[in-house]
């Protein structure tokens, strides 16, 4: 197997400013995620925690899906004791439709009922995920689009601050609106004959065989990872993005791949 080199160092002074960051080109950053369970309602309300893969295991995320929802809905924390929705260290959420087959991930901005005259406050929608089913059902590999705001020329993420649910990332990515929208999708894994299994190759940093496993690259460069993310124990995972994304983007897509409805276990 191969070894596992560790992520380069990462400076995170400031860690609001750094998970809303795309990863600099040319820098993989590596991080853990754990599920933990404990707790009465913790089976069906699990909190997960994002870590920088690294020595420091610094903590970078936190996300717990909220309850009396009626779609599945997480929040994202940068404190991992505070998930309210009203706390200061709300960083971002996680909404699915009713189906729980899409997903648009908002950063900590209004909602655009209560925009101000310049509409610079309302949230920005910083990602879309889409699972489809396939031929066999959930049963076999899923099929994953990820939609994300196009980068400017100083690398920096296109602001999409949607007026209402006609403008956002899923109805521009629908109606192939793509102005500054990318679209990424998960790597096809090949069957392996050996294994009798579908397999990615993850570079040492997946060691479970998992449905939840999956590659995000694009069409035009489909051997550019931009984002993997995979089991390596029963409630651990490896998560490493690259640019363009950043960390609330990629734990966002992680967290849209844990949730029930896919019924993909």
């Amino acid at each position: 197997k191969d070894e596992r080199p560790p992520s380069p160092v990462i400076e995170v002074d400031n860690l609001e400013e750094f998970v809303l960051q795309p990863a600099p080109q040319g820098v993989t950053i590596k991080c853990r995620v754990t599920r933990d369970k404990k707790g009465m309602d913790r089976g069906l309300y699990p909190t997960y925690y994002l870590h920088l893969d690294n020595d420091k295991k610094v903590f970078l995320l936190a996300g717990r899906k909220r309850k009396k929802s009626k779609t599945s809905n997480y929040l994202i924390s940068i404190d991992p004791t505070d998930l309210s929705r009203g706390g200061e260290n709300f960083i971002g959420k996680l909404r699915s439709n009713l189906m729980g087959t899409r997903f648009t991930v908002f950063d900590n901005g209004a909602n655009p009922d209560r925009a101000n005259a310049d509409w610079s406050n309302v949230r920005q929608e910083l990602s879309a995920v889409v699972y489809e089913t396939n031929v066999l059902g959930f049963k076999g590999p899923r099929k994953m689009t990820v939609i994300i705001p196009g980068m400017n020329a100083d690398g920096e993420r296109v602001p999409i601050r949607p007026r209402n649910d006609n403008d956002g990332l899923l109805m521009r990515w629908q109606n192939r609106n793509m102005d500054n929208v990318i679209e990424l999708h998960n790597k096809a894994p090949v069957w392996n004959d050996e294994t009798q299994s579908y397999v990615l190759n993850f570079h040492g940093r997946v060691t479970h065989a998992s449905v939840k496993n999956f590659q995000i690259v694009h069409g035009s460069d489909p051997d550019y990872i931009v984002m993997q993310f995979g089991r390596v124990a029963d409630d651990a995972f490896t998560m490493d993005y690259n640019y363009p994304l950043c960390a609330v983007q990629a734990f966002a897509i992680a967290l849209s791949s844990f949730d029930g409805k896919l019924a993909c276990e």
